[in-house]
């Protein structure tokens, strides 16, 4: 076994368990910061993990700027002391009200969101006028994802225009997310990136000439953020998410990032129904299943597994190993994604030094808190 993760005690883990490394994940965040090159670029994605305790850690280290997907994230970043928060998803139906009592919820804080169509753009300047107050959007920008956003040119244009001139908005920049940058050659992904970003310069610059404020450019994910921190331009702001607890996914798609796993799953073996098969309490109700049958997991301490049947409580392992496991013997097992897996967890139990010292609540793996 890896010497970092030793556990002394595990008698009073519930399995299967989502378990934090604390030193592994406090040096992941000096990682990050140390990439940055100044930990005032960065807005990190709070996605992954979900806990304010992170949060917390983020914040001691000087990280005043943050990432949620949802109101339940932004209102667990809130919660935990952030006071500037992106809420990089598009306002629609309810959410157009929940924003006006989000801003209403947490006056001190900076909030801002994104858009990329006028017709929710109108709702929320009109319900941000109703309520007597002004919210950032920034424009979210399709460099190729095709996921969301507009690309660049004329209505992208005319968009952030509409946007920097509706009451109840202000404009608050660009988002720029390229998740489907996925070469494992940096060099190669450099240069994807690049070819993206010089249409998004040249568009800035175009609106900067027309007298529209581009404050900021909240550029990239986990993949891209080692490229864009190597860039001078003093708008962007570096928003990686997964490297905080990091995963096998990440692990083995870029090399080039150096982080070391920090949230692992605690499994015991159930059953041994043949000899060479082992069954494990680590169904697809505990790990992340949008990684492919087979693949949700990587074992460090028995790399010739092989997973041929998973149900939602149930992973059955193939291995040549079998007859050295029992019912109860524990295995490590390394999320390949574990941005959703720890939204499967209500807590994840803590470990500093070798021993338990702590259970963290994963606080926005709901939909909604309060708001």
């Amino acid at each position: 076994m890896d010497p970092r993760y030793a556990i002394a005690d595990t008698r009073e883990l519930i399995t299967p368990a989502l378990v934090v490394f604390r030193e592994l994940l406090e040096d992941n965040l000096a990682r990050m910061i140390a990439i940055a090159r100044d930990v005032r670029r960065l807005r990190p994605h709070c996605k992954t993990h979900k806990m304010p305790h992170v949060t917390r850690l983020e914040l001691e280290r000087g990280i005043t700027k943050h990432k949620a997907a949802t109101f339940a994230e932004a209102e667990m970043l809130a919660g935990a002391g952030a006071r500037n928060i992106l809420l990089a998803y598009h306002l629609v139906g309810p959410n157009v009200a929940r924003a006006v009592r989000f801003v209403e919820t947490f006056p001190d804080l900076t909030f801002s969101v994104i858009a990329d169509h006028p017709r929710p753009l109108a709702e929320l300047s009109e319900a941000m006028r109703r309520a007597g107050h002004t919210i950032d959007v920034l424009l979210d920008v399709d460099t190729g994802q095709h996921r969301t956003g507009v690309p660049v040119g004329e209505d992208a244009f005319g968009l952030y225009r509409k946007l920097a001139h509706s009451p109840g908005l202000a404009p608050g920049g660009l988002h720029v997310y390229d998740g489907h940058q996925h070469q494992s050659s940096r060099d190669e992904r450099r240069a994807a990136i690049d070819a993206e970003w010089a249409k998004v310069i040249e568009f800035r610059d175009r609106l900067s000439d027309a007298n529209l404020a581009v404050p900021r450019i909240v550029a990239g994910g986990t993949g891209s953020f080692p490229v864009y921190a190597e860039k001078d331009d003093p708008t962007i702001e570096l928003s990686p998410g997964t490297c905080v607890f990091h995963d096998a996914g990440y692990g083995s798609l870029f090399p080039d990032l150096v982080f070391t796993p920090a949230a692992l799953l605690l499994t015991r073996v159930i059953s041994r129904p043949t000899p060479d098969r082992l069954t494990l309490d680590l169904g697809y109700k505990a790990v992340a299943s949008d990684p492919p049958a087979g693949r949700r997991v990587v074992f460090p301490d028995l790399p010739d597994a092989e997973q041929i049947l998973q149900n939602e409580e149930h992973l059955v392992l193939s291995t040549a190993r079998a007859d050295e496991f029992q019912p109860g013997d524990e295995l490590l097992a390394i999320p390949r994604h574990v941005c959703p897996t720890s939204a499967l967890h209500k807590e994840a139990y803590v470990v500093a030094e070798g021993r338990i010292v702590d259970r963290w609540a994963v606080t926005a793996r709901d939909r909604r808190l309060t708001i």
